[in-house]
């Protein structure tokens, strides 16, 4: 299969320094917007990248489930494999794709868990079966069959019949804190549009912003 002839011409936008807000975040939230009004699949799917003890980095997609506090948040077990590499080495990145807008936003910046209450908060808005998935699933542990999923789904949903079900201690969100925001727009003849946020540390608010080649 012959793939180095695939290619397009992004023409969709334009992004100038004129046109960048102070707040990185105001940015963001435009563009996630302008991602969820074109009902792309999953505009909130980020790539989750982190590393772990022993050095090696592991990529996969999460879902963005809230903005706050300059915060971006997701919510995961917290014995799993991506859980385990934050708690080693807290500087992870983000990466959303909206190919079909010709944008990117990669994030660079520091996780840690969130308070619980937002975590119960959230836990407890998800259908009934997604919080009796979060008790049934050791997130990355092996199993034999599909078969184990489903004997313990059924265990579980009986064990929790007639009562509500409560946030399992292993289960809650962590909070990226962003150090670099980058913007990318896609350009005519690959001269794209790269815009980079950066602060110094996670108390300072004020942003130094950069045009990158691409």
């Amino acid at each position: 299969m012959k793939i180095d002839h695939l290619r397009r011409d992004y023409r969709h936008a334009r992004l100038s320094r004129k046109d960048l807000p102070e707040d990185p975040m105001v940015l963001f939230q435009n563009w996630l917007s302008n991602a969820i009004e074109a009902q792309l699949c999953e505009p909130n799917a980020m790539v989750l990248g982190t590393r772990d003890n022993k050095d090696t980095i592991r990529l996969r997609n999460v879902l963005l489930k809230g903005i706050d506090n300059y915060s971006f948040i997701f919510y995961t077990n917290y014995e799993s494999g991506k859980a385990e590499a934050i708690n080693h080495y807290p500087r992870v990145s983000l990466l959303f794709s909206w190919l079909d807008l010709e944008r990117q936003v990669e994030i660079q910046g520091v996780a840690k868990k969130a308070d619980r209450k937002y975590s119960e908060q959230y836990f407890h808005s998800r259908p009934r079966k997604s919080q009796i998935g979060a008790w049934v699933s050791q997130q990355s542990s092996i199993i034999s069959s599909r078969e184990v999923l489903e004997n313990k789904m059924f265990e579980i949903e009986e064990s929790f019949k007639g009562k509500d079900v409560p946030l399992p201690d292993f289960w809650g969100g962590y909070r990226v804190s962003p150090l670099s925001i980058e913007f990318w727009q896609g350009r005519e003849s690959r001269l794209h549009d790269r815009f980079r946020y950066q602060r110094i540390s996670l108390e300072e608010s004020n942003w130094k912003v950069n045009r990158l080649s691409p």
